[in-house]
């Protein structure tokens, strides 16, 4: 357990919320109500192990951060603990609350076991994946999936490994479970088309007899969007863009809007995810800078490039 003062505010508390859920006591020696609070946060930090991090600050050691906290959520007496998550303060709650109490707090904030090691596995494939060793990658995937099912990011990662490494029917068999839900992941719904286009491409027609028919008639879109998908299963993704813009260009609303579903779908697969986020430089005594850096995914200029060309087809 850790104190917090000026000195490590922003390494132990803002910083660490950014990895983990970090609950901040404060209290005084004082405050009877605070030593009946205090061991059973110290209980519960054991038996969560290490789904939260428990620090303490004494208010008469470190009055104005915790005025500047009482003031943000309008309180005024201790003990007072505020759970910060991502770098920012989210709740709070005052008074010695049972244990009971507290636990339904930490529940709506905090990771179950299964929701944490599943994390621990996808972060493992994260890192195997980065070495170069899909083998280890794919089987912490599966394992943070069997987990956690509803882990979309590890699903989503573990289609695109799945696919890169040519194995479409275990793709296919990973997204089932998942293809038929109302509220589908925007990224999953983008791994399914592209599932949909690597299993379509053995029984497409040749290139050149689809190039011909196109040429022979611009609107036959049937031939535009079959090209369209060699491309796509070939991982050629601005050609694919490419022949569903002519589609669009002729006909939005093609077959349900199928040129533009895949066409979003293809930008979606390659976008890069957002880095973690990080914080900013400590700030003066007697000031409280609890608000991490906004985090935006890298910009790339040809998905750029192609999301105009998209805007200026559709509108």
């Amino acid at each position: 357990m850790q104190n917090i003062t000026h000195k490590n505010l922003e390494a132990d508390l803002v910083h660490a919320s950014l990895a983990q859920p970090v609950l901040l006591d404060i209290w005084a020696p004082w405050c009877g109500p605070c030593k009946t609070l205090g061991p059973i946060l110290e209980k519960l930090e054991v038996a969560y192990a290490g789904r939260f991090k428990l620090v303490k600050l004494n208010a008469d050691e470190e009055p104005e951060i915790a005025q500047q906290l009482s003031q943000m959520f309008g309180v005024r007496s201790i003990p007072f603990c505020v759970l910060f998550k991502g770098g920012q303060p989210v709740d709070g709650f005052v008074g010695a609350l049972p244990e009971p109490e507290v636990r339904k707090f930490l529940d709506k904030h905090v990771q179950s076991a299964e929701e944490q090691a599943s994390d621990e596995d996808h972060q493992a494939a994260e890192e195997a994946l980065a070495e170069g060793d899909t083998d280890a990658a794919l089987d912490r995937l599966q394992a943070a999936l069997a987990t956690n099912p509803a882990n979309d990011t590890a699903r989503y990662d573990y289609l695109r490994a799945l696919l890169k490494a040519g194995r479409v029917g275990e793709a296919r068999a990973a997204f089932d479970p998942v293809a038929a839900s109302p509220v589908l992941d925007q990224r999953l719904v983008a791994a399914g088309r592209w599932i949909a286009a690597l299993e379509a491409a053995p029984k497409a027609r040749p290139r050149d007899t689809l190039e011909a028919a196109i040429a022979a008639n611009k609107r036959d879109f049937d031939a535009r969007f079959e090209l369209a998908q060699l491309h796509f299963a070939k991982g050629e993704m601005t050609q694919a863009m490419d022949e569903l813009l002519e589609i669009l260009m002729r006909d939005k609303a093609w077959k349900d809007e199928l040129a533009r579903k895949t066409y979003v779908a293809i930008l979606q697969l390659m976008t890069k995810a957002a880095p973690p986020a990080k914080g900013d430089a400590a700030p003066a005594k007697g000031t409280l800078e609890v608000t991490g850096k906004a985090v935006q995914a890298p910009s790339d200029p040809v998905v750029d490039a192609y999301r105009r060309k998209l805007s200026m087809t559709l509108f």
